[in-house]
Formats: structure tokens, sequence, C-alpha cells
């Protein structure tokens, strides 16, 4: 009985909930309709009045359609409603581009640039000399904490052997990274294992830093203080990368702005997670990217919020920071998404003589609240609405959703279609939609950074490490390369013999080559006499014997190597006879030297 007396209680509470709802909002209705009324008694409870106190009258004239009165939406901002695509549009006035270098390269484009010096370009000897420097600090500082390990001092040739074996790893996909090494079946590469052995590239990799360890001790004492820097691990590379990038290419005219994740587990204060990526987790860059051909030009770290933010939020601040405009110029058009277009950026890059579009949320403060013509909820697909203010351009236009774009440099619309398919009567069928030429322009241009992306995954060094630096410095060398390569391509484009540029594999292939060229003397020349086997002379190091070692023998070095297989060898007659006796008819003796060398490459090689 007591829970059917609750029941009944609780039906009898609805009921004058809902009659007095109904009062309030036919009062209200009245009250618009017919301007404002004396004030009216009531006989709602005080709780009632303090649930209703929110519907509060606004001026009259001031609605334009009959809406739902109870929504706390403003719907006067100060500007005539909406238009659509049959009204003529005034474009706006567009600086001249004039931008501070000649497009493109800034290199003396009538040289003949090799794969190597593009890539110094970026990785110069100055910064290689100064990770050498601090690799080698950080291992003395590891051995006097107690840690035993093999190290002999990294040198400038060795760190390049070491930075040809990274570029490999990207080419060649194993499992594990000690697969390199195998000689058995199926892998047996002579890469790497005939320029380095694999303990030595792991007591690099183990042992790599790039800023002084000493440094970064009096960086960490100044932890939790505003004078903390957070990357400073990372900065002696760090600014050299951003600072090349910037001095040996000028962007086109259309350049976009993006984040960009370096993929990392790491636990981190300056990890992020972003959610609209595909790599939800690493670490966060801004960066801006010429939208033609991908190349980076300006980037930084999001390294966490600061002690003291900016004026006008990160949205902003990051993109003035990534546009130096003394370095830049004028009339470039920027392109950005709904993160960063706010009506006050783009009102401040048209002082500076810069265009830009993007889409925006109409949450953004400064976006037209009018619903006066807006598009109605079922609105068919390429139906346009745009509001001009001042500068600024803000478009409505109806794809599969509504998309909403700002601009300070396009017309509402000019007549530009594209092909979507719309179901009619329930076929589906290709036909022209109506496009705002900003949306046009947007999905053509926005995707810079995107393709800079791409291009860096292709044949990414990045290894599995715990440290954070280090994902940086596998980073640094992919852009590194990658804008290497769009430099190369841009300068081979040029040229009027018709010589094609390199594909990224190829020029990733000719870079390993190269390296290795520089750092020793070991590589085999493009005749063909290096296709026959033919014992060749280390310039420098002696290596252990590659039969030896294989054969359970004692291990001898040897200054020697098979020019064709790249494989050390010890060339004594003894030796070789011994060896050969073992597995081959002795009657090859009497061929020479040469065959016998040649026998021993094809043993080890089978």
């Amino acid at each position: 009985m007591y829970v059917l007396y609750i029941y009944i209680y609780i039906y009898i509470y609805i009921f004058i909930f809902i009659f007095f709802c109904v009062c309030v909002c036919r009062e209200e209705e009245s009250h618009y309709q017919q301007g404002p009324l004396p004030k009216r008694p009531t006989r709602a409870s005080a709780s009632a009045k303090a649930m209703y106190s929110y519907l509060k009258p606004v001026a009259e004239g001031s609605i334009q359609k009959k809406e739902s009165h109870c929504s706390n939406r403003n719907t006067s901002t100060g500007v005539d409603g909406w238009k659509d695509q049959e009204e003529e549009d005034t474009p706006p006035t567009v600086p001249h581009f004039v931008p501070a270098r000649e497009p493109g390269p800034v290199l003396d484009k009538t040289k003949s640039w090799s794969v190597l010096e593009l890539f110094q370009l970026f990785f110069s000897p100055t910064v290689i000399n100064t990770i050498v420097k601090n690799t080698n600090l950080n291992a003395d500082n590891q051995k006097r904490a107690g840690k035993k390990y093999p190290w002999n001092p990294l040198n400038i040739k060795e760190f390049y052997v070491f930075l040809a074996i990274l570029i490999y790893t990207g080419l060649v996909s194993m499992h594990e990274r000690s697969d390199y090494w195998k000689r058995s079946f199926p892998y047996g590469h002579p890469f790497p294992g005939n320029t380095m052995t694999r303990v030595r590239f792991e007591t690099i990799v183990w042992t790599l830093h790039l800023s002084d360890p000493a440094e970064d001790e009096e960086n960490d004492k100044k932890r939790n203080t505003q004078d903390y820097d957070r990357l400073f691990k990372i900065k002696p590379l760090y600014l050299q990368i951003v600072t090349a990038c910037k001095a040996f290419f000028q962007p086109y005219q259309n350049i976009s702005i993006d984040e960009r994740m370096v993929s990392s587990k790491a636990r981190i204060s300056i990890k992020q997670y972003h959610r609209d990526k595909p790599t939800k987790w690493g670490y966060k860059l801004y960066v801006l990217a010429d939208s033609s051909t991908g190349y980076t030009w300006n980037f930084f770290v999001y390294s966490g919020k600061t002690v003291t933010p900016s004026e006008h939020g990160l949205s902003y601040s990051s993109v003035m920071d990534l546009m130096p405009f003394g370095l830049l110029g004028r009339g470039y058009k920027l392109y950005v998404d709904n993160f960063y277009t706010s009506p006050l950026l783009f009102l401040d890059l048209s002082a500076k003589n810069t265009g830009a579009c993007g889409t925006i949320r109409k949450t953004r403060s400064g976006f037209p609240l009018t619903v006066q013509n807006d598009l109605p909820k079922k609105a068919q697909r390429g139906e346009v609405r745009w509001l001009r203010e001042d500068k600024l351009l803000f478009l409505k236009w109806m794809d599969k959703r509504e998309v909403t774009l700002c601009s300070s440099m396009h017309k509402a619309y000019s007549g530009k279609t594209i092909k979507r398919k719309v179901k009619e009567q329930g076929v589906w069928q290709t036909t022209q939609v109506p496009c705002p030429d900003a949306v046009v322009d947007y999905n053509k241009w926005m995707g810079g950074v995107d393709l800079s992306d791409a291009l860096l995954k292709y044949y990414r060094v990045q290894q599995k490490t715990m440290k954070w630096y280090k994902t940086f410095f596998y980073h640094f060398v992919d852009v590194a390369i990658v804008n290497s390569y769009i430099i190369h391509k841009k300068l081979v484009k040029g040229k009027a013999d018709g010589t094609k540029a390199l594909t990224q594999k190829e020029f990733r292939e000719q870079l390993v080559k190269e390296m290795l060229m520089h750092a020793t003397d070991f590589l085999p020349s493009t005749s063909e006499a290096a296709t026959t086997c033919m014992p060749v002379f280390y310039a420098e190091k002696r290596r252990f014997c590659q039969r030896c070692s294989d054969s359970g023998l004692k291990k001898v070095r040897t200054p020697v190597y098979c020019r064709k297989c790249l494989v050390p060898l010890c060339i004594s007659a003894k030796k070789i006879a011994l060896q050969l006796g073992m597995t081959q008819n002795r009657t090859l003796l009497s061929d020479g030297l040469f065959t016998m060398f040649s026998m021993s490459c094809s043993n080890i090689l089978i």
C-alpha cells in the first residue's frame, strides 16, 4: 500500500510540473507576440519561479523568425542574415605574392649536388662533431658510474657507418635488430656485418647522447622552476634541423599548419594523446609545411603547458610562432583546421599581408550566431550560405554533413562544382554539386603536413628505445632525409639534360652507399671488374677473416676482402688450401691463388 501511495504522489507532482511548464511557455509566447506585458501574477511556487528564471524576454523586434522560445541561444549579432549562392559577393583584396626569396631550393642550382651533400645540409659536420663528442662524454660518465661494457671512443667516420646502418634498417625490415647480423639461412646479408659488429652498433645505440652530460646535470637541478628546459637533451640537433629547414628552401605560395605525432609510449610528461590522429600516443609537433611538396619548413615540439600562457591561447600563438614573416615575405596563403581558425587570428594575418582559410567551430568567438536564412535541417547537398563581415567570409556548405569555414581571401561562390554520389529515387548517381571556392582550395592545399607525414613513414628509421631523446633523434634523421630528397627532386627537375629524379627508396639507398664510401674505402667500384672475386685491401683497420670465424678456427685479422662479396678473408695460400681441402677437391689448388680465393668466397656465400 505504501508503495502505491508513493507512486500516486509522484504522478501528481509530475502533472503539476507539466501544467506549470505549459502555462509559463504560453505566457512567454504571448509576451513575444504582443510586446512586453505588465508584471503578471503567478501562482507558481518559489521553486518553480527559480526553475524558469532563465527564460528572460528579449527586446521587441529582435526575433526575425518564429522559434522555440525555450532556447537560451542568442540570435542577434548585429549582422545581416545568411545569404545563398545566388547572391553576389564582393571578393576581398588579396596582396600580391612577393616572397622574401625565390620559391624552391635556396642553393646553387648550377652545381651537381650529391645525395650525401644534400643530407649534410641538415646534419652538418658541426652538429655531428657535437653528437660524437657528447656520446663519448656520456660513455665516460657511464664507466665512472660502474657500468661495464666494451667501449672505444667514437669517431666521425664510425658515426657515418652507424647512420648508414640506421637508414638501411628502414629499407630492409627485420623482426629483431640482431637479425641483420645473422649469417644463417634465410638471412646471410653481408651488410651491415662487414662494416660494423652487432656489439659495436648496440653499444653506440645505448650510449648515444645529443647534449653535454654536464650541462644536463645543471639543467636537472632547475627542475620544477621556470628556468628548467624540458627539451634540453635534444637542443643541439633540434635547433640545427629547424634552422636548416628554413635556410635551404623557400615555400611556394600555399602553406599549411597542422600537428604531427611522433609515436612513443614512454612515461614522460611531454607525451600527448590525440584521438583524431592515426598515432594516438606520442610527442606532438606543430609543423608548417609547403602544401605542394610536403617540405617541413618550420616546426616546434610541444612540451606542455607553460607557466605564463600566451594572451590569445595556444591555437593563436602556435601559428604566429611558426610564421616568421621576415623570412616568408607577403602574399602567402595559409590553410589550417578548426583548432587554429579564429576571426582574431585571420584578421591579424591579413594585417601582415597573409591570407588564411580554414574550417571553424560554431562555438568560436566571433562566429555569426544569426539564424536568419540559415541552412535548413534537411538541406540538399551543395546548398551554400555565406556571410561577410569586413574582410572575413563565413561559409556554411552542406556536403554529407554541414561544413563551416572562414576565409580572408576567397569569394563566396563563383560557380565551381565537384562530383558527388547522390541517391535519387532509390538509385545512386554521380552528379555535379555546387561547391564554394574556399572548400575547393582547402581540400587541395590543406594536406601539406599529411603529405610530409606520409613521406616520413615510408622508410622511417625509428628504433625501439627507452630514451625519449633518442626517439627525436630518429625522427630528425627522417626529417633530414625527406627534406633533402624533396630538394633533390626540385634540383633535378630544373635541369635541361633530362635527368630523372630518384625515388625516395633509391635516394636512401644511394645515401647509404655514399655514407659508407665517405666513412670507409671498402666499397667496390661500379665497373665490370667488380663482378668478379678479387682480393682488395682495406684502407685502415683489419677485420676478422669470415671463413675462419665460420669454420670454428682461430680468429685471424686480415687486411684483405673480396671486392665482389664484401667478405674479409685471409689470403694465405696455406690457409686457403687447408680450408678448401675440407670441402673441395684438392685439384683446385692447381688453378692458382685467384681460383682459391674465389672458391673461398663462394663457400661462405653458400
